[in-house]
């Protein structure tokens, strides 16, 4: 069963269309992310599937609804955490997540605020005001916010901008540890690498592919590359099965191998490359 569906989804914006068929789902406890250059339509494509912004036309399914016609008890199932947030920065992190979860009790089981500050992992911070924290925190406490209801699906937006290093990595470790479906925004490649199941590329307001990081790269590139080294020689061989080369080769050679090196085209070498045929194709 999907718990996001979309089938011909259509936007248009006088005579401009923004998005053109759009097609795809999501399934249970699936990372899915969107990606595209600016303007390819990934904002629209998640507003309308939150139900903050009506479609043209097509088919819209979350969670079994229409977003459109969407109720309280339905939203109630969302999580969503925007690129940027700065209200409330008066409050302090812990009385602010108790008042929010407030909201969700007619409907849900909503987190303890204890046990969400320290998932997050925010507790010795749980009673400073908020904007007494750093951008790494009060990403955090972004990530709280939209999963304080124990949302089915969470919506994340471009999450990890301005991030350092080691709050991108605290970040993804994160979401990792969420058990729920998360469609996800970015243009952190390696981060879309790194945390989505599947990749949809939007590009013109057209979906261009959809699959695994691998099977992507597999798409264009057909081959991995393998180097090592035997006895003073450097070898590069290629092979559409890496692993079972690999394993050949060790089993060939055993110890005698060294330096051994497997190279698959980057998300961002096939990313880049769908994008250009997807443009030439438009411009032809």
């Amino acid at each position: 069963m999907s718990v996001i569906e979309v089938e011909g989804l259509r936007m248009r914006y006088g005579p401009t269309d923004v998005l053109h068929d759009v097609t795809f789902q999501a399934h249970p406890g699936e990372v899915l992310a969107l990606l595209g250059p600016n303007g390819a339509g990934k904002t629209t494509t998640i507003e309308i599937l939150e139900g903050f912004r009506m479609r043209s036309d097509g088919h819209v399914r979350v969670l079994g609804e229409d977003p459109a016609r969407g109720d309280e008890r339905w939203r109630s199932r969302l999580g969503v955490v925007l690129q940027s947030w700065r209200d409330h920065g008066k409050w302090r992190v812990r009385e602010l997540l108790a008042h929010l979860a407030t909201y969700y009790t007619p409907y849900r089981n909503p987190w303890n605020p204890d046990e969400l500050v320290e998932t997050v992992g925010l507790t010795p911070h749980a009673n400073k005001k908020i904007k007494t924290l750093s951008g790494g925190q009060r990403r955090r406490l972004d990530v709280a916010i939209g999963i304080v209801g124990r949302p089915d699906v969470l919506f994340l937006d471009e999450p990890t901008t301005g991030f350092d290093p080691q709050a991108r990595q605290d970040f993804h470790e994160l979401i990792r540890g969420l058990d729920t479906t998360i469609l996800l925004t970015t243009h952190d490649l390696t981060e879309a690498e790194k945390l989505a199941d599947r990749i949809v590329i939007l590009n013109g307001g057209r979906i261009i592919a959809d699959g695994t990081a691998a099977e992507l790269a597999r798409t264009i590139a057909g081959r991995d590359q393998i180097r090592w080294t035997m006895n003073d020689t450097r070898f590069t061989e290629e092979s559409s099965d890496s692993t079972a080369f690999v394993r050949d080769l060790f089993a060939r050679y055993g110890e005698a191998v060294r330096e051994l090196e497997v190279h698959r085209a980057s998300l961002e070498q096939t990313y880049l490359t769908l994008v250009h045929q997807a443009e030439r194709k438009e411009a032809a």
